[in-house]
């Protein structure tokens, strides 16, 4: 009996979706070269590789779990730790900001993806806040670890619901041209957003 084979059209999306998520992760991993990068399986999306708003935005997602996964790899307060800490939270802040302004700004204003919309942006500010907390802690500390191991929780969920439940919804209400024409204006203000981002360091008074 013959293995039925996958339509051509579906091995080349998957190829594409591998090569994103590969270059993804050299990116993250051009910050530190010598520290693993092994964020395993991710959530299934069909967005990863698009030519669309929402590929680019997959595109940073899968980057920024790499950086999550090189920080939990390294040791104590050592100089990769702090440096691909900041990097992070420098990639975190442009893109939720660029984010906002190509995509959510737009979806707020259709009744039916404003929801989606207000708890995209919530949990932006959340992660900001649990960010600042971990830059103004002690690095080398295991209280540090836990804080730290919750903002990745945290981070990854959010991402997922954006990929698997958020996108979704708002992709069926945009047009092929809107969703190019977002890419461009995410590009553009990712770099001007994250060259302006600071790591500020506020302590959170309640856990």
């Amino acid at each position: 009996m013959k293995t039925a084979r996958k339509p051509r059209m579906a091995h080349g999306r998957a190829a594409t979706a591998r090569q994103a998520k590969s270059a993804a992760i050299a990116k993250a991993k051009a910050v530190a070269p010598d520290t693993p990068a092994r964020i395993g399986a991710t959530p299934a999306t069909k967005f990863r590789g698009n030519p669309d708003i929402f590929g680019r935005l997959v595109e940073d997602h899968d980057r920024h779990r790499a950086l999550l996964a090189m920080i939990a790899a390294t040791q104590g307060k050592s100089p990769e730790r702090k440096r691909l800490f900041n990097e992070f939270v420098r990639e975190v802040k442009g893109h939720a900001a660029a984010e906002e302004q190509a995509l959510w700004s737009t979806v707020l204003r259709d009744p039916p993806t404003t929801e989606d919309a207000r708890h995209a942006v919530a949990e932006h500010h959340e992660l900001d806040e649990m960010m600042a907390d971990l830059a103004a802690r002690d690095m080398g500390s295991s209280g540090w670890l836990r804080r730290f191991a919750k903002l990745r929780e945290e981070y990854l969920h959010h991402v997922r619901e954006e990929e698997q439940e958020q996108f979704v919804a708002a992709e069926k209400h945009l047009t092929a041209a809107d969703v190019r024409y977002m890419r461009q204006v995410f590009n553009r203000r990712k770099r001007e957003e994250k060259a302006e981002a600071k790591v500020e360091k506020k302590i959170k008074l309640k856990d």
